[in-house]
């Protein structure tokens, strides 16, 4: 299914989760989740059973805001369903393993309408199903406030290898990334620049008017589509290190720097954009592979890293590594 279409505010219904009630809600939603191969328990206990062959799991949480973090006038239900499933399953992938089951815990209004919540489970099967298959939704919580909040939690496999960490990089690594790098930090560039209306606030009608001229970009920021078999891929290539790109190729490539001791040498026409370094939300995965090693399908080389103080260069000159998304510093309070 396509992680695009056009934005659209909240469905509207007769029946919201406030008329609806909690456990009619979850009768709801549970059908239109997906199962976890993975689980020995799913929902419906106090608390799932995931089985973990090696005797270890990979386990990261996220969390997405109404404000900081998406505008309900520029994402539907089914695309949050789906970007909430994809940034964690991409932090499972960026430590070599294999994502195995979510849970999903969602704070809302209670005038929000059932229908709402349906397409939000839509998008979160639709992209476990593409992503990573056989991961599912094992449980989660339900709770009300005016704020809209997502947080998801993801549990991953590591089949009996190491993880890779940030902090094994060496000087004489190639630098690798696998994914779209700009596109995502286009998407919100444009979506701030011309779906907004006078006042300022996000509008959903100019927002669909970008489509389809610009859905490559949008797609990007609102329904992201990491390279989740790859997190495993480099880790049977003898990936070194490796992250998730979040927050911007700079800043990120810059914690890969810090946590190592080394310095990370950039290509800047292997980069191909100032979008590309300083954008954030693109979800590829950077990594550092030993010289001469195969880099698996989809990765390219984009830089060195060097032996020295931990820092950022492009080209071999300093790049001063801010960028990307810091929600403490960027968040202005708005929410529109």
């Amino acid at each position: 299914m396509d992680a695009g279409g056009e934005t659209a505010a909240p469905a509207t219904g007769a029946e919201t989760l406030g008329s609806l009630g909690e456990t009619a809600v979850l009768g709801r939603i549970f059908p239109r989740l997906p199962d976890a191969a993975s689980a020995l328990l799913g929902p419906g206990d106090d608390a799932a059973v995931v089985a973990a062959p090696d005797g270890r799991f990979v386990v990261t949480t996220d969390t997405l805001v109404h404000g900081p973090d998406f505008r309900l006038a520029w994402s539907s239900a089914f695309q949050l369903g789906w970007k909430a499933a994809a940034t964690n399953l991409a932090d499972v992938a960026a430590m070599g393993a294999r994502p195995t089951a979510l849970v999903v815990a969602l704070v809302a209004p209670a005038s929000t309408p059932a229908v709402w919540l349906e397409q939000l489970a839509d998008g979160l099967r639709e992209a476990c199903a593409a992503l990573a298959p056989g991961c599912g939704v094992v449980g989660g919580d339900l709770s009300v406030s005016d704020t809209l909040t997502i947080a998801v939690t993801a549990f991953g496999e590591l089949e009996g290898r190491a993880p890779v960490l940030r902090s094994r990089a060496r000087p004489g690594d190639l630098v690798a990334v696998c994914g779209e790098l700009g596109l995502a930090g286009e998407g919100i560039a444009l979506l701030f620049a011309r779906a907004v209306d006078d006042a300022g606030a996000p509008d959903a009608a100019r927002a669909a008017a970008l489509r389809p001229a610009f859905d490559r970009v949008l797609d990007a920021q609102l329904a992201p589509a990491p390279p989740i078999a790859s997190g495993v891929a480099a880790a049977l290539a003898g990936a070194t290190a490796m992250l998730d790109v979040s927050d911007g190729l700079a800043l990120d490539a810059r914690r890969i720097a810090e946590a190592s001791g080394v310095a990370v040498d950039l290509d800047a026409a292997a980069v191909g954009s100032r979008m590309a370094l300083t954008g954030g939300e693109d979800h590829a995965l950077l990594a550092t592979f030993p010289a001469g090693a195969a880099l698996p399908s989809g990765f390219r080389v984009i830089g060195r890293v060097r032996a020295g103080a931990p820092a950022v260069l492009v080209d071999g000159r300093a790049f001063d590594a801010r960028g990307g998304w810091d929600p403490y510093a960027d968040w202005d309070g708005r929410v529109g």
